[in-house]
């Protein structure tokens, strides 16, 4: 992460459900905003974000940009979360030197916009509607019911939203986020986020409902070509650094596959059987190891989790010492060959245990096994 800012990376993450990829996120979101970065998680799917529509994979990634000072404080930037990027960027590129309660003055904005318009990284539509976003927050803007909307406007133009015509009359610019342009709006947002004062941005791209298996043919071969296009391009897209996690599908499945395409499947490679390391383009995490010891070290942080959700509940709950008991049983009854990951099973039958003692119900840890298994493998 300390070279985002020199150069664009891109990493795959391989692992089975269940095998700790969305928690991976979760941590590595936290190490992303201590090294001042922004982040951006993005469901990939058929219907709202498939790569064969790259378009779409920009507007997701707009509307899920987190700030680390969001992410801090728990600000309500979760309606326009971009919006509140904007705004911190005008006041970093201003130094606030001369901000009033009311908004920025004069002089702040025109010396944020000067920043701004000499960076040729930016596209100029792109440079011109961040302009505009500014300017709602100069004293002299409309009433606030008016700057409200006007900001409304804006965004959606980021996020895709509306026609040509209507923003070039209405804000000047000569065309839309689309299918032509997605990329190159890609790298002018990572480079105002760079020229905004952060690191860069990182984007967490989460395959969670295996898009590639129902797309039709020729669309996942845009897919394919979206991403090779976008491998081949990263190192020159500084400010960037991209997450992919997905199953071992996406590698090997003879049909849906990157190895029904050779140029893809020759870039990106295949999951190697062993432990991974920062290095490697593709982190196995299936072939990471985890004893029966941090199994019950993560369950009595789960018994702490829960006991904070439901105060009351603490003395109905079995101690640390039994939990250890409780999931050295459970681990024996699932089998390594099982479809679904221990780790789901664990957190499933940890939590129905859990209910179990407040509602005073007993049951043995076949009986709570059997039931969590039924429950996983239909959903």
């Amino acid at each position: 992460m300390s070279s985002i800012g020199e150069k664009g990376t891109i990493r795959f993450i391989s692992g089975s459900w269940g095998a700790g990829k969305t928690h991976f996120f979760r941590l590595f979101r936290e190490v992303s905003f201590e090294n001042n970065c922004l982040v951006s998680n993005v469901q990939l799917n058929a219907d709202d974000a498939a790569l064969n529509k790259f378009e779409r994979v920009f507007y997701s990634i707009i509307k899920n940009i987190a700030t680390p000072s969001c992410f801090e404080e728990g600000s309500g930037s979760e309606i326009a979360p971009f919006g509140q990027v904007l705004k911190e960027s005008l006041a970093f590129l201003s130094k606030g030197s001369t901000s009033t309660e009311n908004g920025f003055s004069y002089e702040d904005f025109v010396k944020a916009r000067e920043a701004l318009m000499v960076d040729r990284s930016i596209d100029i539509d792109f440079r011109k509607m961040v302009e505009k976003y500014w300017e709602t927050f100069l004293p002299e803007s409309p009433d606030p019911a008016i700057q409200e909307q006007n900001r409304a406007e804006i965004l959606q133009w980021f996020s895709g939203e509306g026609s040509k015509s209507f923003y070039s009359k209405r804000f000047g610019v000569n065309k839309i986020v689309s299918k032509d342009n997605a990329k190159l709006m890609l790298q002018s947002l990572a480079g105002f986020i760079k020229l905004a004062g952060y690191r860069g941005l990182v984007i967490l791209f989460d395959e969670a409902e295996q898009a590639y298996s129902i797309m039709r043919k020729s669309s996942l071969k845009d897919a394919h070509n979206n991403l090779l296009s976008l491998i081949n391009n990263i190192e020159a897209l500084s400010g960037l650094f991209l997450i992919y996690a997905t199953t071992p599908d996406f590698f090997n499945d003879p049909k849906h596959g990157i190895i029904i395409y050779g140029a893809l499947s020759g870039r990106i490679g295949k999951p190697e059987s062993r432990k991974p390391k920062a290095l490697d383009k593709i982190w196995n995490f299936d072939e990471v190891s985890i004893s029966l010891e941090d199994y019950q070290a993560a369950a009595s942080k789960i018994r702490q989790v829960y006991t904070i959700a439901y105060p009351e509940a603490e003395a109905e709950l079995p101690s640390n010492q039994k939990i250890k008991l409780f999931i050295k049983d459970l681990f024996s009854q699932h089998s390594e060959f099982a479809g679904v990951r221990f780790w789901r099973v664990m957190v499933t039958a940890l939590v129905t245990c859990f209910d179990d003692c407040q509602e005073g119900e007993e049951r043995t840890v076949e009986e709570i096994y059997v039931n969590v298994m039924d429950r996983l493998r239909e959903e």
